[in-house]
């Protein structure tokens, strides 16, 4: 008999003990924070994919283990911060988790160590997780490979030409430092 695993209520201990593998796909409205982050409703989003597998490590001489890896892609509409226009991104997050007893262990493994360490449960909310990492992946500044439209790649103001035309005050002040007229 398979047992079955809730992602929402995940025991950590006990799949990562049996090797467990969980897998989905969801639409963007079933993960509110990341549906935030879209832009615009030209561009239709892709549904949220995502892999959670456990396993255990032991080291030579330590106790096991308890890792989860984490795999999870969605193709979100943005906007171009170039063009200004929706532009479709896949953002992709792929991180392991190692999991450990209590929140004394991981603070200090955390200065120790460059794992992500989280606190080890019997009731792991494993999708809320997914969710906090595709956010974490987000593009800093989405763009097109190549807009649509042409951008214009300089401004033209007449204040600025004409700024540039008048005589800097400071050459006026060095001239009369050296005995030159300005």
């Amino acid at each position: 008999m398979e047992k079955k695993s809730d992602p929402q209520h995940l025991d950590v201990l006990a799949f990562a003990r049996d090797a467990g593998h969980l897998q989905g796909e969801g639409a963007l409205a079933d993960w509110p924070r990341l549906a935030e982050e879209q832009h615009g409703d030209t561009l239709a989003a892709g549904a949220v994919l995502w892999q959670l597998t456990g396993r255990t490590l032991t080291p030579s001489g330590g106790a096991d283990q308890i890792w989860l890896d984490l795999r999870a892609s969605v193709r979100l509409p943005m906007q171009c911060q170039r063009c200004l226009t929706p532009v479709l991104d896949t953002v992709e997050a792929e991180r392991s988790f190692r999991f450990v007893a209590d929140e004394a262990t991981a603070a200090a493994l955390d200065d120790e160590t460059e794992e992500d360490i989280l606190v080890i449960s019997r009731d792991f909310d494993a999708l809320a997780l997914v969710e906090d990492e595709l956010i974490l992946s987000l593009p800093l500044v989405p763009l097109h490979e190549v807009c649509p439209q042409a951008v214009p790649m300089s401004a033209v103001d007449p204040a600025f030409e004409e700024a540039a035309e008048r005589p800097n005050p400071f050459g006026v002040l060095a001239g009369l430092k050296t005995g030159k007229p300005g």
